[in-house]
């Protein structure tokens, strides 16, 4: 297996990353090189933590892991900074800010979910003692029900030892 420099992987990965996000064998037709050898790359770097989507999907539709990603990434970038980043991922500044505000949102709201949680469980504790409840009528219902069945049984039994005696 061959080995590429550094510089020359990263040229290709420009390549097939946004802004460009060009095809993969489109590019490794191109560069002459296994179309698998760029997706092993895309793999490194994703590794490395750094935001890699697994096709070239517009960022729109990048899930929300991804996006979590990003905002994770460019949390301590001034301005500039993220400008740059976001012209390198084919990203505009606006989407990021929205990301950031989906996810404090998110977190904002665990607050009330929690509150939620906690009334649905004590309605739930109510509805299992209720039903628990109910349970232990019927059984008592169905253990007595049997209780005449074998009754009646005994008594027909008896009835029909008399007239045969």
């Amino acid at each position: 297996m061959p080995k590429y420099s550094a510089e020359r992987k990263e040229a290709i990965l420009r390549k097939v990353l946004p802004p460009l996000s060009r095809s993969v064998r489109e590019v490794a037709l191109e560069q002459d090189i296994h179309y698998q050898t760029i997706y092993a790359w895309m793999k490194e770097v994703r590794e490395k933590g750094f935001t890699v989507p697994d096709k070239p999907t517009p960022p729109a539709q990048w899930s929300d892991a991804e996006k979590f990603s990003v905002v994770v990434e460019t949390a301590s970038f001034s301005e500039a900074e993220l400008s740059q980043y976001c012209r390198e991922k084919g990203l505009y500044v606006e989407q990021v800010l929205t990301w950031k505000a989906e996810c404090m949102q998110g977190f904002k709201n665990s607050k009330t979910q929690q509150q939620e949680a906690r009334k649905q469980a004590q309605a739930d504790k109510k509805a299992i003692k209720q039903l628990k409840r109910e349970l232990r009528q019927k059984e008592k219902a169905l253990a007595e029900t049997a209780a005449l069945l074998v009754l009646r049984k005994k008594l027909n039994a008896l009835w029909e030892e008399d007239e045969e005696h």
